[in-house]
């Protein structure tokens, strides 16, 4: 994935999130993905953060959207290009946040880790 592909996925996926379109947001994501958040952890409660499979996730994403009810706002910062993998830097809420993508041979995200701001 060259950093044009990147750049244009990471929009999109800003974009599903505004719209608040769980469904379009975990487009992004593979089937068997693994995905790891702090929030994750405090809204489902699981100590690990961890959630596995692409509806697991989406579930999750919808609770996500629950509990922040008004508009979300997100804004892209920065979007860094690796071997196989993205970093998307947001700002939401007035806080920065960060997704680690690594991707599979689709282009789908297969591993994510976010880290935020307290």
């Amino acid at each position: 994935m060259d950093f044009q592909q990147a750049e244009a996925s990471a929009k999109e996926w800003i974009e599903a999130w505004n719209r608040r379109d769980p469904d379009a947001v975990a487009s992004h994501y593979s089937d068997d993905v693994e995905f790891q958040s702090p929030l994750l952890a405090h809204l489902l409660e699981e100590p690990s953060g961890t959630v596995f499979g692409k509806q697991n996730l989406r579930e999750y994403f919808g609770k996500v959207l629950a509990a922040f009810p008004e508009e979300l706002n997100l804004e892209l910062v920065g979007v860094y290009v690796g071997v196989k993998s993205r970093l998307v830097h947001f700002q939401a809420k007035g806080r920065r946040v960060i997704e680690v993508m690594e991707l599979d041979d689709e282009g789908k995200v297969r591993r994510a880790l976010t880290f935020g701001q307290p």
